[in-house]
């Protein structure tokens, strides 16, 4: 349930994952196509210097698993990125090497917790464009909107009525 109505709601910026392991040239964008807030990010990543992509998992549907799914169905367009796998200063697949690795030995067990030795200076970059992007939608002329035939659009039109 929304604090205020759905349709008052520019976008559900979503702070879901940390980015461990230092800065990228690249950001993820877990649901990108789906919405005009989509430009958005594009520019503040590029301003940052850094290239988008869109989730390279599809296929285990973690947009329909993620904290904003709720407010999707309402009609609120989310923003939930994520840096890397292209990691600054490592060498190509290291990325993606860390990631398989957590997973299998840390994700939702008992050693998912923080360590002292986790590179914190790509999830700053993360959260500053998450802001950035926050601060630019909530402030422009219009609301984000889903891409025609989302389907999610239709949530955001009846929310608007």
């Amino acid at each position: 349930h929304p604090p205020i109505p759905a349709n008052q709601i520019a976008a559900d910026i979503n702070l879901d994952s940390v980015n461990i392991w230092g800065r990228t040239n690249d950001l993820g964008v877990l649901g990108l196509g789906k919405s005009s807030a989509d430009a958005v990010i594009r520019k503040v990543a590029a301003e940052q210097g850094r290239t988008v992509h869109g989730d390279p998992f599809p296929d285990r549907g973690a947009f329909y698993r993620s904290d904003m799914f709720s407010m999707a169905r309402v009609g609120v367009p989310p923003v939930s990125v994520k840096g890397g796998p292209d990691y600054v200063g490592r060498p190509k697949g290291w990325g993606e090497e860390q990631n398989v690795l957590y997973e299998r030995r840390h994700y939702h067990q008992p050693s998912d917790e923080y360590h002292g030795d986790w590179d914190l200076s790509g999830d700053v970059q993360d959260a500053q464009l998450q802001l950035i992007v926050g601060l630019r939608l909530a402030n422009a002329p219009s609301l984000p909107s889903w891409t025609p035939g989302d389907e999610f659009e239709g949530a955001r039109k009846t929310a608007s009525k």
